[in-house]
């Protein structure tokens, strides 16, 4: 155990002191949050910004369209008719992105066009969409009714279905959460190929060197093995410790300097999220102009990280050794380094498969497949990462540990046989690696 550990010291001593380490440690954490930082600018509805020319020429209106104004869609109103081709050429319009045209018989045709520039996105469209027709039903209510508009709007309420788990009746999951698990399954299946291969490497170079042969003067193969693993391990570790640190200070400076007013839900007025004492919701607030950030909310408000971040860490120390005992055997066993790029490709394909699996949990989180790959130990890292977010029924918690359980024992299977084709492999050389070598040396 004594050689076992300062064989693993090197290993971190080397790893740790290395350039691409250093570089990958610092690098790494600073292109996740510049691409958090896209999805926080990009991703909400403050990203467009947008000036409407609003041609109403029988003055239906009546020149207003909102109650508060929007901070990203400015109208202007004509008290005429304009040509669609007028509005694309002449240079007094070009100072608007598009133009709505309320025709004069609006009320009873119900068709509206909207002549635009380039393509607004989808959240701009049904925004523009839901203000011009709310301002038109006021102008209905007020024509062809006695009743208020909030009376009228509380008549016309339609009724909304809102399917829930009969485990989670309060809709405390949330399939957009999902994708934060597939995220942290794709980082631990990042960093097991790239600490995989760094122990596939390490292997084949000791090897052909031939200082494998002088390690083992003074250690059992089974001793050097483990020491690899664990020395690798640790400088993986942290690595991930530093990205811990990093993202997260990251992720609060940009809540207290980028993105404060869309972030502090309690500075927001209750009054001007309501419409008429009615909660607007996630989707009526982007529509009605209101200031909110559904991927601000999500990454800061809507993931449990203490949850995460811990099962995250059992979930990679599992998959590591799993894949990692896959990547030191094949180092051992191969005679030539052609031939360890070689045998490294089927590892590679299945971690792909790992991730497709994610992606099929995301999508289909309750069937039957799922079910299997979350106890399969080649996916279940990444499988149960999105479970995680998406949320276990009731009594089924146990499903977590269990999978931990296998993938450990698949683990720790895998590593015995590791260890044995370590010792009968790892001064075979210029060989070229056949099955009936593994099978040889597995029953030495």
């Amino acid at each position: 155990m004594r050689n076992s550990w300062i064989i693993a010291l090197r290993e971190v001593k080397e790893r740790i002191g290395s350039r691409s380490y250093v570089l990958f440690a610092i690098f790494g954490p600073l292109i996740i949050l510049g691409l958090v930082y896209l999805l926080f600018v990009f991703g909400g509805n403050e990203a467009e910004k947008w000036n409407i020319l609003v041609t109403d020429k029988a003055g239906i209106l009546d020149n207003k369209l909102m109650p508060h104004p929007d901070p990203n869609v400015t109208y202007s109103f004509a008290n005429d008719y304009i040509e669609h081709t007028d509005f694309a050429n002449g240079k007094r319009y070009q100072q608007y992105d598009a133009m709505v045209e309320i025709n004069e018989k609006v009320l009873s045709n119900k068709l509206s066009y909207v002549f635009y520039r380039t393509k607004p996105s989808f959240n701009l469209q049904a925004k523009v969409q839901y203000q011009v027709e709310r301002r038109l039903e006021e102008v209905m209510i007020q024509r062809f009714t006695d009743l208020s508009v909030q009376t009228f709007r509380e008549i016309k309420q339609p009724i909304k279905f809102s399917f829930r788990n009969v485990y989670d009746p309060y809709d405390q999951t949330s399939d957009v959460r999902t994708w934060v698990g597939f995220f942290f399954g794709m980082v631990i299946l990042a960093f097991i190929a790239l600490f995989g291969m760094t122990i596939l490497r390490s292997v084949t170079s000791e090897k052909s060197n031939r200082i494998v042969e002088v390690l083992l003067a003074s250690v059992r193969p089974q001793q050097l093995l483990f020491g690899k693993l664990t020395g690798v391990g640790i400088s993986a570790f942290i690595q991930f410790f530093i990205w811990i640190i990093f993202i997260g200070l990251g992720l609060y400076l940009m809540r207290e300097w980028m993105f404060p007013s869309i972030y502090d839900a309690s500075s927001m007025n209750m009054a001007e999220l309501t419409d008429n004492g009615r909660i607007l919701s996630v989707q009526e607030k982007l529509y009605a102009g209101k200031e909110f950030n559904t991927i601000v909310d999500l990454v800061y408000e809507r993931v449990n990280f203490g949850v995460m971040l811990t099962f995250f860490v059992l979930f990679f120390i599992g998959g590591y050794l799993f894949y990692g005992s896959f990547f030191a055997a094949i180092g051992s066993t191969a005679g030539t380094e052609n031939d360890g790029q070689q045998f490294i490709l089927p590892v590679l394909l299945i971690l792909a498969l790992s991730a497709y699996a994610g992606y099929y949990t995301v999508a289909n989180p309750e069937s039957e497949l799922t079910g299997w790959l979350h106890y399969i130990p080649f996916t279940s890292p990444v499988v149960v990462m999105v479970k995680l977010t998406y949320g276990y029924a009731a009594g089924e918690a146990y499903q977590i540990w269990l999978s931990l359980i296998v993938l450990l024992l698949s683990a720790f299977f895998c590593l015995s046989v590791a260890s044995r084709l370590y010792k009968n492999g790892v001064l075979q050389f210029g060989h070229r690696l056949k099955l009936q070598h593994l099978f040889k040396w597995l029953r030495k």
